[in-house]
């Protein structure tokens, strides 16, 4: 694969909606004519949703194999829950890996306090193709605040790291491929994200 990139659009993507456990996500990987960008296999943006009290996210336990997810959110607050004994709360900012290597079994909800209220829900979720060496690795999952997460001003936008490096900063989550993730929070940051995508081709930029 080519270490550079045009700075053209090679593809749009449009979102499909799909239904998980009460509640829709817009999913634009994996399509017929992109299954994967890198190690990327699955991309879900969950929300932007409102929930009245009573109502929400109720992902029943299911299991994966051979590859990892990615959580981050833009609003509200997420449990995971795991065959490993996990048992973490995701706010915005934070990051959650969860390793499924050989195998592991987990659910996605809200703790009860939360569902008594009004919320809102805006957040990514990203499934990665592990290596064929670490695909039967034990099952791991690791959280990170939202405050270990690098970020820099670049052209007014301001820019978070969630994996691996990009823009000079390098990200405490762990990876397992030369995969980058980045997000920014305004759009006037175009020249710097090409200049980086032209360095990696595994880059991922929101």
């Amino acid at each position: 694969m080519s270490d550079t990139l045009p700075d053209t659009i090679s593809l749009i993507i449009p979102a499909r909606e799909k239904d998980l456990g009460g509640f829709k996500v817009r999913r634009v990987l994996p399509v017929a004519r992109r299954r994967m960008v890198g190690p990327w296999i699955f991309f879900d943006h969950m929300g932007p949703a409102d929930f009245a009290p009573g109502i929400g996210i109720n992902v029943r336990p299911h299991p994966h194999i051979n590859l990892a997810t990615v959580t981050y959110l833009f609003k509200g607050n997420i449990l995971h829950r795991d065959s490993l004994g996990t048992r973490s709360v995701i706010v915005p900012g934070d990051v959650n890996l969860m390793v499924a290597g050989k195998g592991i079994t987990h659910s996605e909800r809200e703790e009860d306090s939360a569902i008594a209220k009004t919320r809102h829900l805006d957040g990514l979720q990203l499934w990665l193709a592990l290596p064929e060496a670490d695909e039967e690795m034990d099952a791991a999952f690791f959280h990170y605040d939202a405050d270990e997460i690098p970020q820099t001003e670049s052209q007014g936008a301001t820019v978070r790291v969630m994996m691996g490096h990009a823009f000079g900063l390098t990200s405490p989550v762990k990876t397992f491929a030369q995969n980058s993730l980045c997000r920014d929070k305004s759009a006037g940051w175009q020249r710097d994200r090409r200049a980086a995508e032209r360095r990696r081709t595994r880059h991922l930029c929101l």
